[in-house]
């Protein structure tokens, strides 16, 4: 048969044809190999994706920080700091040393059993604990482990007296009855009466944060005593005006990856509308906050606590800069703040830009509002995977929603969620994107930032609160 004469062929012909039957074959199992046994590469959700990319250098061999003590004190983007922990926290299965209510029974100092679920000292074995309270190191030391790592933020004490008195015009009685800012520098005596609640807010609230003696006389002895309180007590202070060169040093102290240091600034306010054209950066100040040059100096001097420190504590935190070194520090904020532009892209609607709480669809992440200004929130970018969603919606999410979500996985058996607690103890359900308690609890009650009802300083015979305001 003449097809059997291909056995008669040459040697160079019957390779060729052996070559030709391998390729092809090959070919087939290729296709085969490719369609059944290979599943092609999922898509990955944006926050699996590593930020370093190679670029960030490495911590090297450090051990995550899971133990952390932050003091939230007011007015300093502390609210951005503990959405951080928060994150962190939840991402990495942390337990959290919650308030029974939204804070740790603020301003009175802190004691141990304002947090859910302790049952004595080191009973129960906390990780995190972030939300305000004024501090108190002892009681501090029974809730949380003794390797924890103390930090805190702290701001100028002129920029933080603007922002407190836009926040609590309508609680600090101090802020209350002056017509603005520059008339209570002008003659603060005028207007504040330290026994009066609340007061707090107008003078030294750093100090007062740090478990201090705000309405102490200045010396300078004294004022070097509480330096040395507050060094003793935490082994790093950040600065709000240096934000982002903080998260540097922060990053690095904690040993944490980049993404768990980058964020998206909560409970801004909003500023001042320039002509008709609405509210544009910070193109101009409200004009109950407007100062000058010599109003601006006689607040550091009624603040000269709070001035004293965060001028101790400005040098500290260049010299760390110094340690940790210049061309290093700028490189790692170019990355962070690239990365933060990233995942605005990624998450945000508006080009990233904050917007006002009623402009929020979504209203379990609309921010609490309080004071003379507006306070901004986010709103997610449509379209997200669930994934991407979820990261994204850690990023923006309140504080007072967030906490009430992690109450709520911490405490699932829970028999009823912490409401609104009242100065004497009484809960008390609201809208947590309003400021005022409306027409069941009258014009007298206003309510801080965490829902807390703040009582003007007089009598309210109709509110049924055991107790007494002091």
């Amino acid at each position: 048969m003449r097809w059997l004469g291909c056995y008669r062929l040459g040697p160079m012909w019957k390779a060729l044809l052996v070559f030709v039957v391998i390729a092809f074959a090959g070919q087939l199992l290729g296709v085969l190999f490719n369609k059944s046994w290979v599943q092609p590469e999922r898509p990955r959700p944006l926050f699996s994706i590593s930020s370093e990319n190679g670029q960030v250098p490495p911590l090297g061999s450090c051990r995550p920080h899971t133990h952390v003590m932050f003091l939230k004190t007011h007015k300093t983007a502390s609210s951005t700091v503990l959405n951080m922990l928060y994150r962190f926290g939840e991402e990495h299965g942390l337990r959290f040393a919650l308030p029974v209510a939204y804070q740790f029974g603020y301003p009175l100092p802190f004691i141990a059993q304002r947090v859910k679920g302790y049952r004595g000292p080191h009973v129960t074995e906390f990780d995190i604990m972030g939300n305000h309270m004024r501090f108190y190191k002892p009681e501090v030391e029974k809730v949380m482990p003794a390797d924890t790592f103390y930090f805190s933020i702290i701001r100028d004490p002129v920029a933080l007296a603007e922002s407190s008195y836009a926040y609590y015009k309508n609680v600090a009685p101090a802020f209350r009855r002056a017509k603005g800012l520059g008339d209570f520098a002008d003659n603060p005596h005028k207007y504040y009466e330290p026994r009066l609640r609340n007061n707090h807010y107008a003078r030294n609230l750093l100090w007062f944060d740090f478990g201090l003696d705000h309405n102490a006389n200045f010396s300078l002895a004294l004022a070097k005593r509480g330096e040395i309180t507050v060094r003793r007590n935490f082994r790093l202070i950040l600065l709000s005006e240096y934000f982002d060169q903080s998260m540097v040093l922060l990053r690095h102290a904690l040993c944490w990856p980049l993404d768990a240091v980058v964020s998206f600034s909560l409970n801004a306010r909003q500023q001042m509308p320039k002509g008709r054209s609405g509210w544009v950066g910070k193109a101009a100040v409200p004009a109950p906050l407007a100062l000058t040059k010599e109003q601006r100096q006689k607040l550091r001097d009624w603040n000269a606590l709070d001035w004293h420190l965060y001028q101790a504590f400005n040098r500290t935190f260049w010299a760390e800069v110094e340690r940790f070194g210049r061309e290093r520090m700028e490189t790692e904020v170019i990355l962070l703040r690239s990365r933060r532009e990233i995942l605005a892209r990624v998450c945000l609607r508006d080009g990233g830009q904050p917007v006002e709480a009623s402009r929020i669809r979504d209203k379990a992440i609309r921010p609490f509002q309080s004071g003379l200004v507006k306070i901004l929130g986010y709103e997610l970018q449509p379209g997200l995977d669930n994934a991407t969603k979820e990261a994204c919606l850690r990023m923006i999410r309140p504080e007072i929603q967030y906490k009430d979500l992690l109450d709520l996985r911490q405490f699932p058996h829970s028999q009823q969620r912490p409401g609104p607690v009242a100065a004497g103890g009484a809960a008390v359900r609201r809208d947590p994107s309003s400021s005022r308690t409306g027409e069941h609890l009258g014009e007298s009650v206003e309510r801080d930032w965490d829902r807390t009802i703040l009582l003007r300083n007089q009598s309210i015979q109709q509110m049924d609160i055991k107790g007494k305001l002091r």
